[in-house]
């Protein structure tokens, strides 16, 4: 009968299977054991011998164990199906797609920006040329922002549905199956595209379709039920189902619902700063060492902090990464973080962020439910012009900024388009600087040696989430007004990032399902 096991092991042994056999030997001192399965890896990195937690499976005997394939569902071609409207191709939308077609619908999947490879020459363009395309850029396109942003998977949000089906099905479409067993899974910019473009083939082999350069202008609706939507093009694409799955930046969408009187409500989210250090300073602080070694993987962090009556935390660290420039129009500077597969760069980032309030929206009170939009934009656009009206991105040393000091230098960092020595308090409301400047000076308390002047901020992050909530039924999913229409996902405010996005996304889709064979 096969048992599992807790055990925790050196460095030395976790990367070693052949090790970690002779360790578990050892523990339940049987010598025949047969095989043995890795079900969840994790470091434990709080004492300074630092540790692997392993939870495995032993097989005593050879017919006990069978090695797991992960198998794709088995698709059903939907050629002649009924129609359901997907708007949007990132996670959430994807993984809709996916299901409908599971289900028997076919899906139409319509997406504003380019696929995959075709973005890469509007990354390009931003990075190097400062030209934001605003269909088509980090967080528009095949795949949505999670493409060209690092492919974190993540979640705490394990009672919004089966992460681990999820986890399977991205592994089914080439992802590494390391991504099942590791307690923070990791594609990789560098690896995520490929996954993203076959699930792309694997929706038109089914007969689905999916649609680049499409963008939603209109949505039909008539008696409060939706008809269908008008492209950018003039066409109309008809259906009585439709999924918006439209990410938390589509600015465009959200003005759309508001002209036509669909109700939607301003949500708090969170913004700040991307701050940079090198990562072997990282490395020294987590893993109380000089040299992290080959054992070892680049050190993440994770810190929360309450200033001044909120939350100030990390967010979306990248170790081994490099910041991005995320705008999605002209005029405006916008910061994100991403890793390559390896994590092998030489500087770790992370978002520094604060919990916003609504009364912090007051000034823009005149915008209604895109109060805390227009909060956002103004932000960005106040960044951009600090930043000599590029994508330039303000900074400053930490410890300059703590002490509200202009940084005489900025070294190079790993923004592309590059800095200007900005003091960072004119980019940010007085509240919200305040409580950044006291929350660093929490934050090296907690982490001895993060507070320095080696840090490089970069401002601002202020993506984290969507500023507006699309309301929907909690048991139908449709939203609170509009039969038929589906909201979904990130933008519509009930999602954070690709597990919990793709999740949603199929349990709208299952709901599609529901209504139309009730």
């Amino acid at each position: 009968m096969p048992q599992e096991l807790l055990l925790q092991v050196t460095p030395e042994i976790a990367v070693n299977n052949q090790l970690i056999k002779e360790q578990v030997a050892k523990l339940i001192c049987v010598a025949d054991i047969k095989h043995i399965s890795i079900l969840k890896r994790s470091i434990d990195a709080r004492q300074k011998a630092i540790k692997f937690n392993l939870k495995v499976v032993i097989y005593f005997q050879e017919d006990d164990f069978v090695e797991q394939k992960i198998q794709l569902p088995e698709y059903k071609n939907v050629s002649n199906s009924q129609e359901v409207i997907v708007v949007g191709a990132g996670p959430a939308g994807l993984f809709a797609a996916l299901q409908l077609i599971e289900l028997g619908l076919k899906p139409i999947v319509i997406e504003r920006g380019k696929d995959v490879r075709g973005r890469r020459r509007d990354l390009k363009a931003i990075n190097l040329d400062h030209m934001v395309n605003e269909d088509s850029n980090y967080c528009f396109g095949e795949g949505g922002a999670g493409t060209y942003s690092d492919g974190k998977l993540y979640t705490r949000s394990k009672k919004r549905g089966d992460v681990t089906r999820i986890l399977e099905l991205l592994v089914g479409f080439g992802a590494s199956d390391d991504i099942l067993i590791e307690a923070h899974p990791h594609i990789g910019t560098n690896k995520l595209p490929k996954i993203i473009q076959d699930i792309r083939k694997k929706i038109i082999e089914m007969g689905g379709f999916v649609l680049f350069e499409t963008r939603l202008t209109d949505i039909l609706i008539k008696n409060s039920e939706v008809q269908g939507i008008v492209t950018q093009s003039g066409a109309t694409i008809l259906s009585n189902k439709i999924i918006l799955a439209t990410g938390h930046s589509a600015r465009d969408i959200f003005e759309l619902l508001d002209r036509k009187k669909v109700f939607i409500e301003a949500k708090p989210f969170a913004l700040g700063v991307r701050a940079e250090h090198p990562q072997s300073l990282i490395d020294s602080i987590q893993y109380s060492c000089d040299y992290r070694g080959e054992l070892l993987p680049p050190a993440p962090y994770s810190i929360v902090k309450q200033v001044g009556g909120r939350g100030m935390y990390s967010f979306c660290m990248c170790p081994g990464g490099v910041i991005a420039p995320c705008a999605t129009s002209p005029g405006e500077v916008v910061t994100n973080g991403w890793s390559p597969s390896k994590r092998d760069q030489a500087t770790a980032n992370s978002g520094i962020v604060i919990e916003l309030k609504l009364e912090d929206f007051a000034p823009f009170a005149k915008f209604g439910a895109l109060a805390g939009l227009e909060f956002q934009k103004s932000i960005e656009q106040k960044a951009w012009h600090l930043a000599g009206e590029s994508q330039k991105v303000p900074a400053q040393r930490m410890v300059d900024f703590t002490k509200n000091i202009v940084s005489s230098d900025i070294p190079k960092t790993s923004y592309v388009p590059g800095t200007t020595s900005v003091e960072m308090g004119q980019v940010f409301p007085g509240f919200l600087s305040q409580i950044l400047r006291e929350g660093f000076s929490e934050f090296g308390k907690s982490m001895k040696g993060y507070l320095t002047n080696e840090a490089i901020l970069h401002a601002p992050e202020s993506r984290t989430s969507s500023p507006v909530r699309i309301p929907r039924d909690s048991i139908s999913l449709e939203h609170i007004q509009i039969k038929g229409l589906y909201p979904c996902g990130e933008g519509a405010g009930y999602a954070g990032g690709i597990i919990s996005a793709a999740i949603d996304g199929e349990k709208c889709a299952i709901k599609i399902f529901e209504a139309l064979n009730s």
